[in-house]
Formats: structure tokens, C-alpha cells, sequence
């Protein structure tokens, strides 16, 4: 080999090494996508709302929203784990669809999200899902016996990995995902996604220790976590549980946030609680 091509090689290698380097230092940027401005609740139109917050084990103090429903106990309350995107205001519509139908509804957001202050990670979404449990089993117009967790995309993963700790009433996941490795894989396929991530949430690993009853929410044209990702975190579930397509509907259609067909489908599936 001449002398030029070994220099040519090395400084491939050099600017690979670099280029992954970079990739590993700014990685949660391409997963976690905050937003930090959050409406008053006169702004959204919602003054029946109750603004909340309570604190982390690490001392981070975290806002959210609860809606409550008026009248004697039992009542079903859902803690609303979201996406990776925006902030609690984004789930209002599903938050106002289910307190339609007689359900209490934390909406909150993780550090970092929402003017809250921290920086998202693994460790600390898992932390942040504790701390917002804790809470609303605090709360005397709660029955901690009928919690609910709702996880959208990413929540999906945060739900999971509460549920093994803390187990829920039911469980309920919107566009769950294997492993974060797989979804990266699945949109990086040119990079050594398994080698260099960091925040994993492998929920398919987790599933099969929850027993409590499963509700899986897939879009049939998904293209940000596809639904043979969702039907092999259900099929991998071994407790009683459901399957609902939604079969035209995008990761971000209104359909898969506050849809009717979805909203019943989580209704009809919480009645045993009732």
C-alpha cells in the first residue's frame, strides 16, 4: 500500500471517529424533542383544570394538569406518559376526550419539557414517572387500586418499565415500541445505532413481567414506529390483553391522539373498573 492510501485511509477512520463521536455526544437531541412554552389553562379554555406540581427524588420540580371528576369514589384515574415532542398542552385534546367518559387525567410534563427544569434521559423519565405515581396515589380524590398509565410512543417505553416497578390497575399503550435500538436502527439503518446508544428502553424485554391488563393502540401506516414494532411488544405481552389497529392512521394523526375510535376503545376496555 502507498503512501497516499495510507493516509487516505486514516483520515477516513479520523473523520468516522469524529463524525460518531458527534453522534454519540448529541444523540438525545435526535430522540428527545421539548418544547417549552406551556398556555395557561385560560388560554386552552380548560378553567375547570387544576395546575399541579410536585417534586422528583432528585429535588426537580415538575408541573402538570389534573382533571378531575366530580362525585363519590370509585373513580378510574389515567397518568398520561408522553411522546417525545411538545409538551402536556399537545395532549389536551386526549386528556378532555377521556374526562368525557368519566376518567381523572394527569397530564405531566418529564424535566426539560415544558419549562420544567432538568435535562431529559432514561434515568431520569424513569424518576419523573415515580414522582408523578406517587402524587396522584397521594391525592385524596384518587383510588390508588384503579391507576391507569397511558403511554404514548415514547411514554410507551416509561409506562412499561413503571408498570413492572408499581404495577397498574391496566395498562395502556399507544404505538409501543420494541427497544429504542431497533427504532433507531429502523430510521438510521447506515450507523451502529446498538453500539452507540445510550438511552435504550427495551420495553419488549419488560413486557412479559406486567400482568395487568394490556391495551395496544397501533397506526397502520406509522412511520415513525412501525406496527409490526407495536404488534411484537403485544404479542410478547402475557397477561390478558387487546389489539387495536387504527389502520390509516399516521404516528401523528389527530385519529391516534384523541380519535373517537380510540377513545372508545379505551373506554370499553376500562369497564371491568368501573
Amino acid at each position: 500500500m502507498s503512501r497516499q492510501m495510507i493516509i487516505a485511509a486514516v483520515s477516513i477512520v479520523i473523520v468516522v471517529a469524529c463524525l460518531l463521536a458527534l453522534i454519540w455526544t448529541l444523540q438525545r437531541r435526535l430522540i428527545y424533542f421539548p418544547t417549552a412554552d406551556v398556555p395557561t389553562t385560560d388560554a386552552i379554555g380548560r378553567t375547570d383544570v387544576e395546575p399541579v406540581t410536585f417534586e422528583t427524588i432528585d429535588r426537580l420540580r415538575l408541573n402538570g394538569w389534573f382533571f378531575a371528576v366530580e362525585g363519590p369514589l370509585p373513580r378510574i384515574t389515567v397518568i398520561v406518559f408522553n411522546g417525545n415532542a411538545g409538551n402536556r398542552a399537545h395532549r389536551v385534546p386526549l386528556a378532555a376526550a377521556l374526562h368525557r367518559h368519566g376518567l381523572q387525567v394527569l397530564l405531566v410534563d418529564y424535566r426539560g419539557y415544558g419549562s420544567n427544569p432538568g435535562t431529559p434521559s432514561q434515568k431520569g423519565l424513569a424518576a419523573d414517572s415515580r414522582a408523578a405515581r406517587a402524587y396522584v396515589a397521594g391525592r385524596s380524590d384518587v383510588d390508588a387500586s384503579r391507576l391507569v398509565y397511558f403511554g404514548e410512543s415514547l411514554g410507551t417505553a416509561v409506562a412499561v418499565d413503571l408498570a413492572v416497578e408499581y404495577p397498574p390497575a391496566a395498562l395502556v399503550l399507544r404505538s409501543p415500541f420494541t427497544s429504542m435500538s431497533d427504532v433507531g436502527q429502523y430510521h438510521y439503518p447506515f450507523l451502529p445505532v446498538r453500539l452507540l446508544l445510550r438511552d435504550r428502553f427495551a420495553a419488549i424485554g419488560q413486557i412479559q413481567r406486567i400482568q395487568a391488563p394490556l391495551l395496544v393502540i397501533a397506526g397502520g401506516r406509522d412511520r415513525i414506529v412501525p406496527v409490526e414494532s407495536s404488534r411484537r411488544v403485544y404479542e410478547a405481552a402475557t397477561g390478558l390483553k387487546t389489539f387495536l389497529l387504527v389502520p390509516d392512521a399516521d404516528h401523528n394523526d389527530y385519529e391516534l391522539f384523541a380519535g373517537d375510535e380510540m377513545i372508545d376503545s379505551i373506554d370499553r376496555f376500562l369497564q371491568p373498573l368501573r
